[in-house]
């Protein structure tokens, strides 16, 4: 994704204002927030926190690509999630870190005191508002993703991936994802294989595939143009009501 510069003194130029955690804050809110945030920055690669870890803080990803990930037993481990720009880390009552979280891009959170963030929930209704819509949201992203994994074919994980990546940097920018669009795949196509249950070979030659049938465009390594956005669309196997079509 495009890098994304703002003013960290200034909540109103936020990128991410109008999705975060903050959105619906009133002026006097975002004071409060004020009082418990700072800043940290993650390099590409640098683990920012580790399952089992104590975690002081929660925080909005402002600008960068994270992944979450779960270690076996027998030392395997499986991403279950990324986190995109406005994504919300860590949960409120929760003192330890559930999943490996790392940066796959330079990274910015906007991080709050768990504690103080804690106690401010609980007198500030748009605060708490707005942290049920996002775990609604994640929810559903889940389940999303179960079909994803489950049901479709390689060709529609790729596809799947590229829609939902660019309908987030559309809606960074609120607007919606439409023809012409571009953005950058946050993820290497190892990091996508083992996202998406496949083989890097797999990826590569779905992706290969995808271009050659003039779904997308590559522009270097990482960047994609999609020429026409229903047609994407179109290859991710969802109908038009966002259901699988069998």
């Amino acid at each position: 994704m495009a890098e994304l510069v703002f003013d960290a003194n200034d909540c109103a130029a936020c990128p991410i204002r109008h999705r975060a955690v903050c959105a619906r804050c009133e002026p006097d809110e975002l004071e409060r927030l004020e009082e418990i945030k700072y800043y940290r920055h993650f390099e590409s690669g640098q683990h920012i926190v580790w399952g089992g870890d104590q975690m002081d803080f929660v925080a909005s990803v402002v600008s960068g690509i994270a992944t979450l990930s779960q270690a076996m037993e027998d030392g395997r481990t499986q991403m279950v999630g990324l986190l995109l720009p406005s994504d919300f880390l860590g949960r409120p009552g929760r003192k330890e870190a559930a999943y490996d979280v790392t940066a796959v891009s330079d990274v910015t959170l906007c991080c709050f005191r768990r504690k103080p963030f804690e106690q401010l929930i609980e007198t500030t209704p748009h605060v708490a508002q707005r942290l049920l819509e996002m775990t609604l949201d994640e929810l559903d992203a889940a389940r999303e993703w179960m079909l994803i994994l489950g049901r479709k074919t390689a060709r529609e994980k790729i596809a799947s991936l590229m829609a939902i990546i660019a309908r987030r940097e559309a809606a960074l920018r609120m607007s919606k994802a439409a023809n012409g669009a571009r953005f950058e795949l946050p993820l290497t196509r190892e990091a996508m294989a083992d996202y998406l249950g496949l083989t890097i070979e797999t990826v590569s030659r779905q992706i290969s595939a995808l271009k050659r049938d003039n779904v997308i465009a590559l522009e270097g390594k990482r960047k994609v143009l999609v020429p026409d956005f229903n047609r994407l669309l179109a290859e991710t196997g969802d109908d038009a009501d966002g259901g699988l079509l069998i």
